[in-house]
């Protein structure tokens, strides 16, 4: 389905075309900030362990499959929890459950920067994990909501924009964090959680008053502009086939949610596998806690870029699967070659490349499960395609080091990260042409329902 074949049933009449227009650039303007700031606490509360590491390994007397093993435990808790938590969110609304998910993991956040030792600081990740679970998969859902599909491909990118300000903002903060060691009697690595602990729970209470449930409740969309947006999704619902189960769990069992969901893997794997060790690898120049923290902002600003660029670039040509897997692909590359090519400037750039592949496919990626999930059945499907794919996070964590410390080398683990890439890559034309034939649902090919 052409994105802009959308966008022309979408706006047809010259009149609702000034009212459509009219009501996205103020559900955007009035939304994605607020969205993009939640999600760049939470990207910075996520990876803020990756500069924590540098001095608590050895305070809390951990090595490093250890740390790597506790730091995973955060997406083996995402996964259990994801898919309950967005079917909850569904039910009570993104408000008081978005207010929940912030203050609870800015509260553990906090926690963390008191660990004793390694069982508290395993058992703080896994909270952490269990508390955050549900956002970023609610969000996307709630984006469901607010803007019709061709919409939504541009959107996702500006919101996981924040993500690269996150790393980027978390690097310059994580390093200077780590030089305040000692202030207050205070290791530097302690400081890493307090300070981006304490801005989550700040927020929890902004979320609650000035975030909308849902646009029929939100006060600054004029009555026109509400029933723009109503006649657009019910039209767009009624034009497509989809999957809209009296019990949403069941999507679980839909094939086409299965193949999204291993598909998905490869996109978190390689981006965790290269952001959390990307602070390690920069530490090896010989610059400072400070410094190493500016070098890293690079690489996120090449990310942010691509988001902004490969999402709009598909909507406007109509193509999603190029868009997914040619990132893909090139951030593979990027990640081979960041090892074989000599020179650290080299190496860099090979690696600013690769981030910027690994991360541009996904906004539209995310585009693909709305085109046949509504209701909370989407709550469940997408909940599912990101808890199941972050898993990869768990495996970035747990296989990479053990990959170079049984092969001592720098080479097989980026080999390794490349092929996921590739096998990634391959999948998007798999699951693409099943989508286009609509495949029922019933055990594993479900039939279509409908409230």
């Amino acid at each position: 389905m052409a994105d802009q074949n959308m966008a022309d049933r979408t706006i047809a009449d010259p009149r609702q075309d000034a009212l459509g227009a009219r009501t996205i650039a103020t559900i955007t303007w009035r939304l994605m900030p607020l969205l993009g700031l939640m999600y760049l606490i939470a990207y910075i509360d996520r990876q803020n362990v990756s500069y924590a590491k540098l001095q608590m390994v050895g305070d809390l007397g951990l090595s490093e499959a250890a740390y790597g093993f506790g730091a995973s435990l955060f997406f083996l808790a995402y996964f259990l929890f994801e898919v309950p938590s967005n079917v909850i969110l569904e039910r009570v609304g993104a408000r008081v459950w978005f207010t929940r998910i912030m203050a609870t993991w800015g509260i553990i956040t906090i926690l963390l920067g008191f660990s004793t030792g390694p069982v508290m600081f395993y058992v703080l990740r896994f909270l952490l994990g269990a508390a955050e679970a549900g956002f970023f998969p609610g969000v996307l859902y709630a984006l469901t909501l607010w803007f019709p599909q061709v919409f939504r491909g541009r959107m996702v990118g500006w919101f996981m924009i924040a993500s690269a300000v996150a790393n980027a903002v978390g690097a310059a903060i994580g390093g200077a964090l780590l030089d305040l060691d000692g202030l207050l009697g205070y290791r530097g690595w302690q400081w890493v959680f307090i300070a981006t602990g304490v801005p989550a729970v700040l927020l929890a209470f902004v979320v609650f008053f000035i975030l909308p449930d849902r646009p029929g409740k939100a006060p600054w969309l004029g009555a026109d502009e509400k029933t723009w947006l109503a006649d657009t999704l019910a039209r767009e619902a009624a034009s497509t086939p989809h999957t809209d189960h009296h019990n949403p769990f069941r999507v679980l069992a839909d094939i086409r949610v299965v193949l999204l969901s291993l598909l998905y893997v490869a996109f978190p794997l390689a981006a965790y596998g290269l952001s959390y060790w990307l602070p390690t690898v920069v530490k090896g120049f010989g610059v400072s806690n400070t410094m190493n923290g500016v070098i890293n902002i690079i690489p996120w600003i090449c990310v942010g870029f691509a988001l902004w660029w490969v999402p709009r670039h598909a909507a406007r040509t109509g193509e999603t699967t190029w868009h997914i897997a040619g990132p893909a692909l090139v951030g593979a590359l990027g990640l081979v070659l960041s090892v074989v090519l000599p020179g650290d400037a080299v190496k860099f750039a090979c690696l600013c490349v690769a981030a910027a592949g690994i991360f541009s496919g996904q906004p539209v990626f995310w585009s693909l499960p709305p085109t046949f999930l509504r209701g909370a059945t989407a709550a469940a499907g997408i909940a599912m395609i990101n808890s199941v794919g972050n898993l990869g996070g768990f495996i970035a964590q747990n296989v990479v080091p053990w990959i170079g410390d049984a092969s001592g080398s720098k080479l097989v683990p980026m080999l390794f990260l490349a092929a996921c890439l590739v096998v990634g890559a391959v999948m998007v034309f798999v699951v693409q042409g099943i989508l286009r034939r609509h495949i029922p649902a019933e055990a594993g090919r479900l039939a279509p329902a409908r409230r």
